[in-house]
């Protein structure tokens, strides 16, 4: 590479937009991480301060964030005698960030969800694709829209005798 290519605008643009791909891309990781970790706060924190537009599908839709984190709040953290009963794994897989101009973004995910639910003893596996919205907020980016359509799912009954051994989750104080 020579000087006159790392002088180039049109290359530092391009190391511009691959960051800003990059930041947005983890904060989803984040997100994911969160709702697995079972993290109200990190989860809450992945988007805008006011006005998130949440559409869930068959969990619900909402105009921010906070009813949403109260949802995630009650069924990440519920338990039964004293331990978690409900274990979620969100894998997020086929990124499409577009960065639309300054400070502003669009991205499209596929999610592959696992489940166990150790009160109705089932297991649900689901696909389904993620049209969301990011914006810098305070010099970070963060969610201001993430809508859900469900592909497919499907739910069957955990087998006699299935043990779920929990790991370390997020410490949380409610």
């Amino acid at each position: 590479m020579s000087v006159t290519d790392i002088m180039d605008p049109g290359l530092a643009q391009r190391v511009e937009r691959l960051e800003q791909v990059e930041a947005i891309k983890a904060l989803k990781h984040q997100y994911w991480r969160a709702c697995d970790a079972k993290d109200p706060k990190a989860f809450r924190d992945s988007f805008v301060r006011e006005g998130a537009r949440i559409d869930y599908g068959r969990l619900g839709a909402f105009d921010d964030a906070a009813p949403m984190a109260e949802i995630f709040t009650k069924v990440a953290l519920h338990q039964v005698d004293g331990k978690h009963v409900i274990f979620d794994m969100h894998h997020g897989v086929h990124p499409e960030i577009t960065v639309t101009g300054p400070g502003t973004a669009t991205g499209r995910w596929t999610l592959r969800f696992r489940q166990i639910n150790l009160i109705d003893n089932t297991e649900k596996l689901m696909t389904g694709e993620y049209d969301d919205e990011y914006v810098v907020e305070d010099g970070r980016w963060k969610m201001s829209k993430c809508h859900f359509t469900e592909t497919w799912a499907m739910v069957r009954p955990l087998p006699e005798g299935f043990v779920v051994t929990p790991g370390a989750f997020a410490e949380v104080t409610q």
